[in-house]
């Protein structure tokens, strides 16, 4: 079935009583989006922050007379419609879409990232298959493919690893696959945990290989490999446990920093760890290093 797209061009300020007045005349969708690329930063928690200048996108069924749409929402919000456009939108097999945006990725030298219902390029190259889902680390953000790069060019076998901020898991389970005896996962969100578990078992990963937890839960102990690849507020804020989970001669990978952000980042790890050049990719950043002895 067609659908009927109205795009608004609109302030933060008046995206909530809009997103009202959109639902109540019949939308079946709203969503807000970027209108000039403009990023938001660590937004404070139980906040939605909205771009400065934003395009609200609100979708009917097809059926619906434009003229009349227009001529009721101009009435209900008192005033001019802001800029506008009308579209419509073809019906598609939304889902095999969206399994299509998602194809085999490597990194380095022997890591591959293949959706799971993709045949594996090199099958006899490092594979991990991984749903792409709700929590963070599909491979196709920069920060992701910085970390993964990095973990293909260590030497892993028989070290422990501990991730940070697990995400999806991709990272503690690249580096298993990779060589690693051991990965430690923990995560603020109980999705992510539940998505690691989940890809851990699609990659024919041992439980016991691959314990997860809650931050509260995390055991104490130290890693030969740290990854965190999170925000740099949390990263500066958690220097010090992050660093401590760290052992003395242990590597360090931190990511999910801006270009802009990297001094403050490196400077809160610089008095424990000897930091390599900043790598940088798309605007974001990774910084490793060794703790000193």
């Amino acid at each position: 079935m067609p659908w009927l797209q109205l795009r608004l061009a609109i302030s933060p300020e008046q995206a909530p009583a809009l997103e009202d007045t959109l639902l109540e005349i019949g939308a079946v969708s709203v969503t807000f989006m970027d209108a000039e690329d403009q990023p938001i930063f660590e937004p404070d928690l139980g906040t939605t922050p909205l771009w400065s200048h934003t395009h609200l996108l609100a979708l009917f069924e097809a059926n619906i007379d434009e003229d009349h749409l227009l001529a009721h929402l101009q009435l209900l919000i008192g005033g001019e419609l802001p800029e506008h456009q009308l579209e419509r939108i073809e019906d598609q097999d939304w889902e095999r879409s969206w399994m299509d945006n998602f194809q085999p990725m490597r990194f380095g030298q022997r890591l591959w990232i293949v959706p799971s219902w993709h045949a594996a390029p090199e099958p006899d190259a490092v594979n991990l298959l991984l749903d792409p889902g709700l929590a963070f680390g599909t491979g196709t953000h920069p920060t992701t493919a910085l970390c993964l790069e990095w973990l293909d060019a260590q030497q892993l076998q028989g070290r422990q690893v501990l991730d940070f901020g697990c995400g999806s898991g991709i990272l503690a389970i690249a580096a298993l696959l990779l060589g690693a005896e051991q990965a430690v996962g923990t995560d603020i969100d109980i999705q992510a945990i539940e998505a690691s578990r989940d890809n851990a078992g699609r990659n024919g990963i041992d439980p016991a290989r691959f314990p997860l937890y809650l931050p509260e839960q995390l055991p104490d102990g130290q890693a030969d490999v740290v990854v965190a690849n999170i925000l740099a507020g949390p990263l500066v804020e958690l220097a010090g446990q992050i660093g401590e989970c760290v052992k003395p001669g242990g590597l360090l990978a931190l990511s999910g920093i801006l270009v802009e952000q990297a001094e403050e980042v490196r400077a809160a790890y610089a008095d424990k760890f000897d930091l390599d050049p900043t790598a940088e990719k798309d605007g974001w950043v990774r910084i490793t290093g060794i703790r000193r002895r």
